[in-house]
Parts: structure tokens; sequence; C-alpha cells
């Protein structure tokens, strides 16, 4: 009966691995912070949908081997003459949050576009606004779609604007405080080349800012 129940072990065993050669195997994503860095007086943030402070990020599982596909791709905006910085900082590499990291746009809704050169199955995306302050901004929206111009095939993955101020939808989504650990969001394996995020200024000013895009996939 024991050598009966050590070969069935065994055959389970053997059973698990094949399929999991064959199905690919899977891991979390793990996202690399920067270290943290507050300065200024926090102005405070009221907003009616806002997520509760220190909610855990999601746990994203994709095949084994996936990275940060985004990493030194073209960065192209709504806002051609970007007020502070250049475009190349959202996909750099560098996190930090103080002034030579990030990209300042104009006020209003703007958005940011990282093109992955070819159609990818993207699992997760990380973004840092501006962590060096707390705050929350408004009406962010990530959409991926293969068309550059984001007028067909678009599918939204993440959408906090709760009263469709910025004319995108209605998001159910709720808004966040900006920390050095991001924002961790669920792609559910979508593929598309292109990847849009978007805001309409914070809750410290009208102001449109993004350090860093990350996006976790496969090309």
């Amino acid at each position: 009966m024991t050598n009966k129940i050590i070969s069935l072990l065994a055959l389970s065993a053997f059973a698990t691995s094949a399929f999991a050669d064959h199905h690919g195997e899977k891991a979390a994503i793990v996202v690399e912070f920067p270290p943290p860095f507050l300065i200024g007086t926090p102005v405070q943030v009221n907003l009616p949908h806002l997520e509760d402070a220190g909610a855990p990020a999601p746990v994203i599982m994709a095949p084994k081997g996936t990275i940060n596909i985004a990493k030194d791709k073209e960065v192209t905006s709504s806002d051609d003459f970007p007020i502070i910085g250049d475009l190349s900082y959202a996909t750099d590499g560098d996190k930090e949050s103080e002034e030579g990291y990030f990209v300042e746009l104009a006020p209003g809704l703007q958005w940011i576009q990282v093109d992955l050169e070819k159609s990818s199955t993207v699992y997760g995306v990380s973004m840092w606004h501006f962590h060096t302050q707390k705050r929350a901004y408004n009406d962010v929206i990530l959409q991926i779609s293969d068309d550059e111009a984001f007028k067909t095939g678009v599918t939204t993955v993440f959408n906090n604007d709760h009263d469709n101020s910025s004319g995108l939808g209605k998001g159910a989504d709720k808004a966040y405080l900006e920390t050095n650990k991001g924002k961790l969001i669920d792609a559910r394996g979508i593929k598309g080349q292109y990847v849009r995020l978007y805001s309409a200024g914070n809750t410290s000013n009208e102001m449109n800012h993004v350090v860093e895009v990350e996006v976790y996939g496969t090309n």
C-alpha cells in the first residue's frame, strides 16, 4: 500500500511538472521601489472616492521571465512642450521624484503614451506620478491599444474618473495617494502596442507629472 501511495504521489508530481512545462510557469510580478522621500507641508486631500491609505497592491501572476518592456521606449504626449523635464524620463528607469526625474505637463487633461514597438501581452503596469509630497492625481486613466491614435480597439484597464469629467467614461476605480511604491495595475493580459496614461491635475496644483511608467509584459 505504501509503495502504491508513493507511486501515485510521484505520478501526480510528474503530471504537475509536465502541465507547468506545457502551459508555462507563472510568478508574481515584483516591483522595485525607490527610497521614500517626502518634503514640504502636506496639502489636505479630500476626495470622495479615495482609497484607504496602505491598501495592499494586487498580486499579479505573469509568465516567468516577464520583464519591464517599456524600458527606454519612445514616449509621446498630448503636451508637445513639457514645462519641466523630458518625456524620456518616463521610461528611463529612474523612479526618484526630485527635480530631474519627472516630466511636468500643462494643466487640464493630459496624457503620455509609451510605444512598445510591437503588439505585446501586458500583464501589469506600474506608474509613479510624483511622490515627494502626499497628493492624489485626478482622473487617472490607463488604456492599451494597437491603434496609435487610440480611436479603435481601446481597452481601459484603470479609471478613477468617478464623474466622467474627462469625457472618457465614468470609472469605478478609486483615487489613491502617491507614494514611492507607485500604483500597480492589473492589465489582465491585454494585448497592445501602445500604453496611454491620462491625468487632470492633482490635489496640490493643476499640473500633471510623470516620474516613471513600467509595463510588465511579453512580446
